[in-house]
């Protein structure tokens, strides 16, 4: 509560900066966690994440960090603010992506090596339920609406859409292979699946009881990259639902795809072997982490352009950006 206070007293002091925003950056490799200030573009800080931290989110009202330490197998938590460890979650083996509820009470965890999806109740710190899923389960989505929740799983390529009522597997949709990521429209009404080593995003309308029926795919080509180059990773799309960006990995690319006609309309080079992507509160900018180059690629959101690159530590995979 000290540290509290005194950061909100030296806030309120004239002449002392104040970030709007600041992005949390998981580092693979380095184990850390890198805090940039989206005012500035500069890395503030950087604190220990656990072993090998990949997926990462904040709660609701912005004052938690919840982090996927993969090869400890929990999921750790941070104070927002003082970067202090708070008590860690369960989360079963090997956590690598999770999706956490719109209260922020529950949080729905990939475990990539015992095939399960984990509920654990984030205020009680206690596993609530065990979802049997396909081989190597990896991305998760949440419905707006908060009905569904959809796991990916790699060596299944199929995307499962289960029911947070009972925790059930109410549909599987057949992708392609190996798929990574799965991120609704903000109106629920459409779903998109990125494919890895397929090379496509795979499109569902979807129901108003949440059903999902495939829509179409979306394809990629880079002129002078080859085609196994171009892996679709993690996926974004606008709250207004007219752009989807897709992080193509080794391509070194991002996609700009207009969501009405699936047509690719760009491709944004950025770092190397692009990862995951995160907005800006205001959609202002993008951010993707590129793991070989060990930096952050600033995308201007309205003028498709990326704009800056920013060093953070080693190997970043995922980002969240809290006000």
């Amino acid at each position: 509560m000290r540290h509290l206070f005194l950061a909100t007293v030296l806030a309120l002091l004239p002449g002392f900066p104040v970030m709007a925003e600041k992005a949390f950056v998981s580092n693979e490799r380095g184990n850390t966690i890198s805090v940039v200030d989206t005012a500035t573009w500069e890395v503030v800080h950087e604190f220990f994440a656990g072993n090998r931290p990949r997926g990462i989110t904040a709660s609701p009202d912005g004052t938690k960090i919840y982090v996927c330490a993969s090869d400890d197998s929990l999921v750790r938590v941070f104070d927002a603010n003082t970067y202090e460890e708070l008590p860690s979650l369960p989360s079963g083996p090997d956590p690598e992506l999770f999706v956490l509820e719109q209260t922020g009470k529950r949080l729905y965890i990939a475990n990539e090596d015992d095939n399960l999806v984990t509920v654990t109740d984030t205020e009680t710190r206690t596993v609530i339920a065990e979802v049997p899923v396909g081989v190597e389960p990896e991305g998760m989505g949440l419905s707006p609406d908060g009905k569904f929740v959809v796991n990916t799983s790699e060596t299944t390529n199929m995307a499962h859409f289960i029911s947070t009522d009972d925790y059930k597997i109410k549909h599987n949709v057949l992708v392609d292979q190996r798929p990574r990521y799965a991120q609704y429209s903000a109106d629920g009404k459409l779903l998109f699946v990125t494919s890895e080593i397929g090379g496509t995003v795979t499109v569902m309308d979807i129901a108003e009881d949440g059903t999902p029926t495939v829509k179409g795919k979306i394809t990629f080509e880079v002129a002078g990259v080859q085609d196994e180059w171009l892996q679709p990773v993690g996926a974004r799309v606008t709250s207004d639902g007219r752009r989807l960006f897709v992080a193509l990995g080794p391509a070194n690319r991002v996609a700009v795809v207009d969501v009405e006609t699936l047509e690719v309309l760009d491709y944004i080079l950025v770092g190397q072997r692009v990862w995951q992507l995160g907005f800006t509160s205001d959609e202002k900018y993008l951010l993707t982490t590129n793991g070989n180059s060990n930096d952050i690629t600033v995308i201007d959101v309205a003028k498709e352009k990326a704009i800056k690159s920013v060093q953070v530590g080693q190997q970043p995979w995922g980002v969240v950006v809290v006000k």
